[in-house]
């Protein structure tokens, strides 16, 4: 047998036995990059929550793609207290958020078309599938670190300011 023949012939086991399983390492390598966490870039405006204790300052990101929103915060390990993602819906609607794949507890502020607080769900289980309901209509949501809201004295009804909000 010549050494090209051998070469050839251990090439075609290669390729013949990856598709049965002997490859699977192989295979998972993008399934491993799907599951890094999405970080937008930071919106150079900062959105401020005006509550009775004072304006609080922002820095967000804003998915407002229906990839960029899907994906939301999953897989992020950690952010900062004066971090947030804000979710742009485009029109009023109710939504449905949830905790799948999020691995750090969440404040979602629910917020209507003219930056007013419609509701907020606290401390939001981290990985978990049951629904988190805006409990009315709603154009955006902001995700904030679990207990921020509470800290600032966010409430329904407190304002939110930011270009990207109809006001």
């Amino acid at each position: 047998m010549t050494r090209s023949f051998k070469h050839l012939l251990i090439a075609c086991f290669v390729l013949l036995a990856l598709p049965l399983g002997f490859g699977t390492a192989l295979l998972e390598v993008p399934g491993a990059a799907a599951q890094e966490a999405m970080v937008l870039p930071d919106d150079p405006e900062r959105l401020v929550a005006h509550t009775h204790q004072g304006a609080f300052p922002f820095t967000i990101e804003i998915a407002d793609e229906p990839s960029e929103r899907a994906r939301g915060l999953m897989f992020r390990q950690e952010m900062a207290a004066n971090h947030g993602m804000l979710f742009d819906f485009g029109a009023m609607r109710d939504v449905q958020m949830w905790m799948k794949n999020t691995p750090m507890p969440l404040d979602m502020v629910f917020i209507r078309a003219d930056g007013t607080v419609e509701s907020i769900a606290e401390r939001t289980e981290p990985f978990s599938e049951t629904v988190v309901d805006s409990g009315g209509p709603v154009s955006y949501v902001l995700e904030l670190r679990a207990g921020v809201a509470r800290m600032i004295g966010l409430k329904p009804g407190d304002r939110l300011e930011h270009p990207a909000l109809a006001q």
